[in-house]
């Protein structure tokens, strides 16, 4: 066979799949879509996949079935989603832990976040609090600051486990504010929070989701906000930066992924509903009484995001020295 025979033949089928990429975007959706949430039903990031994409499956005309998949870190449910038929009925929940921190903090994820998944949107940006004991002799963040250095070593702060957000950024901020201070990790953030509430540990950074009701319950004080801007349902709270600690700005993320090979008319479906979802204000005002800001992104931008992500928080665990085998 001739080279010009051979090209010839290959335009054709590239041809011949065009038609049927597009069929796919057309008829999509024609089922149940099937959103892998690859960690425990209730939690923080549980909440939050429910209330964007249950919205989003409205706007796509088809119910959503959530499945609840946890395990090492969001490892399990995330490797289920890259072995999914790539047809747009199965997405996955994914996170800066999912997408950024797990691939320097354990030695084996099991998955590529670049190789296997599509992006498609990110959703939302989430804030953390500084939050400190009860009865803890400061009531600002250059109060904290100053105790801290002034008795090297004698401070706390909890975290959910060793490589998560709440440590990571523990850590940024030792790091960042020149602090010594002592890590103590948990197994979860609920028990992290019960010793702060009691006493047993003086700090702690989590994501506003855990740590908003705790503060306006009155049972522990917050401090400040770990983003680079406040944050409006907690507008009275400055900045960790406007406290003393230049450029810190940390935040945990979410967002949505398809198995490698989705079809690009499929994936531009279920962005245009995220964006949808996202711009609805009864939606707006949920996300933001749990410290959570809408950040719709196109699959480019939401691409290159992890790419830096997967940078930053990679660097933050070696400095923490977390492993996980």
């Amino acid at each position: 066979m001739t080279n010009a025979r051979r090209v010839w033949l290959l335009a054709m089928a590239c041809t011949a799949l065009f038609p049927l990429a597009h069929a796919q975007g057309d008829n999509y959706p024609n089922k149940p879509i099937r959103l892998i949430v690859p960690f425990p039903p209730g939690g923080g990031g549980d909440t939050l996949a429910r209330l964007v994409m249950t919205r989003a499956a409205k706007e796509l005309g088809q119910p959503l079935v959530v499945e609840n998949l946890a395990g090492a870190g969001g490892n399990v449910g995330s490797q289920a989603a890259a072995r999914a038929p790539a047809d747009g009925y199965t997405l996955l929940y994914g996170t800066n832990g999912t997408h950024a921190i797990n691939h320097t903090l354990y030695k084996s994820t099991g998955f590529d976040p670049r190789k296997d998944f599509v992006p498609i949107s990110r959703m939302t940006r989430i804030a953390a609090l500084v939050v400190v004991r009860p009865g803890m002799e400061v009531v600002t963040m250059p109060e904290l600051l100053k105790l801290i250095r002034s008795r090297p070593g004698k401070y706390t702060f909890a975290s959910a486990g060793n490589g998560t957000t709440s440590h990571l950024a523990g850590e940024m901020l030792k790091s960042q504010a020149d602090l010594d201070m002592v890590h103590v990790p948990y197994k979860g953030g609920a028990p992290a929070m019960t010793d702060l509430i009691g006493g047993q540990v003086d700090l702690m950074i989590d994501v506003m989701p855990n740590t908003a009701p705790q503060v306006r319950g009155g049972r522990v004080r917050g401090l400040a906000v770990s983003t680079a801007q406040r944050v409006p349902s907690f507008a009275e709270l400055p900045t960790v930066a406007e406290s003393g600690v230049a450029g810190f700005d940390v935040s945990a993320w979410d967002a949505v992924f398809a198995p490698a090979g989705t079809p690009r008319a499929v994936v531009d479906k279920v962005n245009a509903a995220i964006h949808k979802a996202l711009a609805d204000p009864e939606l707006k005002q949920q996300l933001a009484s749990r410290g959570s800001d809408p950040a719709p992104s196109t699959p480019e931008e939401l691409g290159r995001f992890v790419n830096t992500e997967l940078e930053r928080w990679g660097a933050a665990v070696k400095r923490s020295g977390a492993m996980i085998d």
